[in-house]
């Protein structure tokens, strides 16, 4: 290797490190999964390393692109995934604690990735970069080699989608805090009565198993009462798991370990008047836990 490619090579993998976190997060936000996101970094990687940064005006816009276009090429084979799964498919779980870097914690919560699941990926990825990153309509188009015109009906009908099935609640996180630490002692309090009162009439249990744990059923469970009756029973059969609060996805969750490691995280969705819990989403499956931190003392 001579040494302008020794530099050119430098110089490349500076300004990669530089938009790692960006790309990280958009790309997740578009498919929902650490691994798959990991792998369009690395392509995005091959892809940007190849290429002689002196032609290029803009790198962020350049990495962007190639990283956009690479997740979009991977919703076909994440969709089939996704439909031989057993039982429901949840996000997967991203820490966003202090040690986190910033731009990860812009990543959206599970509750509002699992809305995003219903969009088509042309209308994800406009929504991510509209909503999530405020990418200018103009700027989107280029990326992914629509017209503006067309990028603004996608955006339309991704926020309509939305909307219709998350409506906006300002809800403090303090609050979200608050009252994911009641639902938290209610449960592993064994304290039924404490529990439902907490539970929205039209609550639903979500379980991510994926057919590799023991924590949570095959189906989602609707009602406050059959809800409330499950989590009590649930946690009675795994009390010598040790439960941690943390952040997931940017808000507040609880994360259930073993001895070997997390089983399960527990994320809590408040439904709109911000004081019931509308949805309890739980992930179980040990490959979508890999990346959380076993960050107990001792």
């Amino acid at each position: 290797m001579t040494m302008s490619g020794a530099k050119q090579e430098d110089r490349a993998s500076a300004v990669f490190a530089d938009h790692r976190e960006l790309l990280f997060s958009i790309v997740y936000n578009m498919l929902g999964t650490v691994g798959d996101t990991e792998d369009v970094l690395q392509e995005t990687w091959l892809a940007w390393s190849a290429k002689d940064l002196e032609q290029i005006d803009s790198h962020r816009a350049y990495l962007v692109r190639i990283a956009v276009n690479q997740a979009l090429a991977h919703q076909s084979a994440l969709r089939r995934r996704k439909e031989t799964y057993l039982g429901p498919w949840l996000p997967e779980p991203l820490a966003t604690d202090a040690a986190e870097p910033a731009v990860r914690a812009e990543s959206v919560s599970i509750a509002m990735l699992v809305v995003l699941e219903t969009l088509t990926p042309l209308e994800r990825a406009v929504f991510v970069l509209h909503e999530v990153f405020a990418y200018r309509h103009t700027e989107i188009a280029a990326m992914i080699d629509r017209s503006p015109a067309a990028v603004r009906q996608l955006a339309h009908r991704a926020r309509e989608h939305v909307q219709a099935r998350r409506p906006k609640a300002r809800i403090d996180r303090r609050t979200h805090q608050a009252v994911t630490e009641r639902f938290v002692a209610a449960a592993f309090g064994g304290d039924l009565g404490a529990l439902i009162e907490l539970l929205a009439p039209d609550v639903t249990l979500w379980p991510d198993g994926g057919g590799k744990s023991a924590v949570g059923g095959p189906r989602p469970i609707h009602g406050r009462d059959k809800v409330a009756r499950t989590i009590v029973a649930g946690t009675r059969h795994n009390e010598n798991l040790e439960l941690r609060h943390r952040h997931v996805n940017g808000e507040p969750s609880v994360v259930l370990f073993s001895e070997e490691g997390p089983v399960a995280v527990m994320v809590l969705a408040l439904a709109a008047d911000g004081e019931h819990v509308g949805d309890v989403y739980v992930v179980s499956n040990p490959d979508k836990l890999a990346t959380i931190p076993d960050d107990r003392e001792g």
